[in-house]
């Protein structure tokens, strides 16, 4: 019953075309609950190589998990599947170069623009996606 009226639902409402997702971190807060076990939760190896790289990797690792979170809010719009932290990830083809989002998993089909800043104690990202 439960699965005819799923399919009765999808049929009538159609599916969302477009969603958008945002996020902020304020550093001084993310660095507290900073933690390896975190960091080894969360982020994906090529992620970790990428924000250690830098002077000040706690700087990447807030705006990347800014992006994560941002990915994440507008994923949940269109699917609402269970997508962990590790499932979205952030990779750059550059240090400071455009950020570029891939989902570890066989349904996504997404178009996504996001876009990553930082000013002082912020970290804040935005994405736009579109369902293909």
């Amino acid at each position: 019953m439960e699965k005819e009226i799923k399919k009765t639902l999808d049929e009538i409402i159609p599916a969302q075309k477009f969603s958008a997702g945002n996020d902020i971190v304020f550093i001084p807060d993310f660095e507290k609950s900073f933690t390896e076990s975190f960091k080894n939760k969360v982020y994906t190896a090529n992620e970790i190589a990428y924000c250690d790289q830098f002077e000040n990797p706690l700087l990447r690792y807030a705006s990347t998990w800014a992006a994560k979170e941002a990915v994440y809010k507008a994923v949940k719009q269109i699917d609402p599947s269970a997508l962990g932290p590790k499932k979205i990830e952030i990779l750059r083809d550059k240090p400071v170069g455009r950020p570029t989002v891939i989902i570890h998993r066989d349904s996504a089909k997404f178009d996504i623009a996001l876009s990553i800043s930082h000013d002082g104690d912020y970290a804040w990202a935005i994405v736009f996606i579109e369902n293909l």
